[in-house]
Parts: structure tokens; C-alpha cells; sequence
């Protein structure tokens, strides 16, 4: 896909979003400076046809609950305090996905600080770039433009809130996602869950227009009648 035609999709697919909304009262300080590493591939180079989107959001007291304190920015307490953060957008494609495009360009420090608040570590943003976002547009500029846009049009559900429900279960979770999202099809809304059933991340799934599309069974994850249990962390 070529990127005029993409931001062309994206322009049309942000009018239809909600209005944004503040579901998050977490607290983000960007450090002054920061440092981006180098990302080695961890698969082969896959390029195939993209046949959609995947926003995937990381539940941030779940993921620091088994690594505490270890330094970086999303668990360590001293830059803020994070819910619902952005994993990454992963282009799909059909049965497979694309990864690992070869490309001459790097993540800078100043495009890194300036996505901390919504993707709140520099490795991640780096390998998210290199691994995905190369398959889909030129600059990594251009794929977390894309990624904020999409981020910022969500409200989000309170999930502390919901953590205190009864029996909360994966259709319970996905209706209140798409109450919160007028238009948002529950079965857009994959739900990743740990062994033991604690919230990991929601998978949001998106056509090649950047409109809510039905998951596939890999997205969609468990099914609607499985309880589901949320760490609140803070």
C-alpha cells in the first residue's frame, strides 16, 4: 500500500471515530532525554499483501506485576503511572502477517520521547518500528502519526472500575468497549489473557480502512462466557 493512499484511508477512518476522551487519569513525566537501542530481528524478513490492522494495548499494572521495579519508564513509578498502553499496530495479512521489512531508517531519540506517554519505553518503540512499522509506510515518523491518531480517538473503559465487577467476563469487557465506542462492533475487540486469566492487552481489530473489523479466531482470543479477572496495581 502506498503511503499517500494510506493517510488517505486513515483521513477518512478518523472522521467516523469518537470524539476522544480522557478514560485514564494515569500520570506520564517524559524524561528530558532519552536513548534508543539497536533491535536485532528475532524471524525472517515476511512481505506479504496487508489486509488490515491490529491496535494492540498493553494492561500496564499486569505486565510490572511479575517484573517490578526494574528501571524503565513503564514500572518503575518515578515517570508516572500507566493503565491501557499502546503494544503496538501490527499490519495483518491473510493468514500471516508481514514483519521485519528491511529499511534505512532509524527510530530517533526526539520522535522516541515524544510517543513515552503512550507507549512508554524506547526498545519497545523501537522494535515495534522495525518489526511492523517498516511493512507498512517509509519513516517511523509517519507509522506512530498513524498509531497516535488511532490511540487518541478510543475511549477508553475504566478498567479499574471494572476490575471491581462480579464475574466480569470477555463479553462483558467487550461490550463495555464498544458502549464506550459508539459503532464498535463487540467482535472487534480480541482479548489476550494470561494463564491464569488476568487481563495481558485488548487487541483492537481494524480493514485496511482503519474502520473496526471483525477479529479473526488469533485476535479475538477467548470466548465471550470466560471470566476474566484484572490486576489494578496501583
Amino acid at each position: 500500500m502506498r503511503f499517500v493512499g494510506l493517510r488517505l484511508l486513515l483521513a477518512a477512518a478518523i472522521a467516523a471515530l469518537p470524539v476522544p476522551a480522557l478514560a485514564q487519569a494515569y500520570q506520564c513525566r517524559v524524561p528530558a532525554r532519552v536513548t534508543v537501542p539497536t533491535v536485532r530481528p528475532d524471524g525472517p524478513v515476511r512481505k506479504v499483501p496487508i489486509t488490515g490492522f491490529t491496535l494492540a494495548l498493553s494492561w500496564s499494572p499486569e505486565f510490572c506485576k511479575l517484573r517490578g521495579r526494574q528501571g524503565d519508564m513503564q514500572c518503575d513509578g518515578r515517570n508516572g503511572h500507566f493503565g491501557l498502553i499502546v503494544h503496538g499496530l501490527w499490519p495483518e495479512g491473510r493468514g500471516t502477517w508481514p514483519q521485519w521489512c528491511p529499511t534505512p531508517r532509524r527510530l530517533s531519540p526526539a520522535e522516541a520521547r515524544r510517543n513515552l506517554c503512550m507507549m512508554p519505553s524506547t526498545r519497545l518503540q523501537a522494535n515495534e518500528w522495525a518489526k511492523h512499522g517498516a511493512c507498512m509506510v517509509p519513516a517511523p515518523e509517519s507509522y506512530f502519526r498513524i498509531t497516535r491518531i488511532l490511540f487518541e480517538g478510543l475511549r477508553l473503559p475504566d478498567l479499574d472500575r471494572l476490575s471491581k465487577e462480579p464475574d466480569l467476563t470477555a463479553g462483558m469487557l467487550r461490550n463495555r468497549f464498544a458502549a464506550a465506542n459508539p459503532g464498535w462492533p463487540a467482535d472487534a475487540v480480541g482479548i489476550r489473557l494470561n494463564a491464569r486469566g488476568w487481563l495481558q492487552e485488548l487487541r483492537l481489530c481494524y480493514d485496511r480502512r482503519y474502520m473496526p473489523a471483525r477479529c479473526d479466531r488469533r485476535r479475538l482470543g477467548p470466548a465471550d462466557g470466560t471470566q476474566v479477572r484484572i490486576w489494578r496495581g496501583l
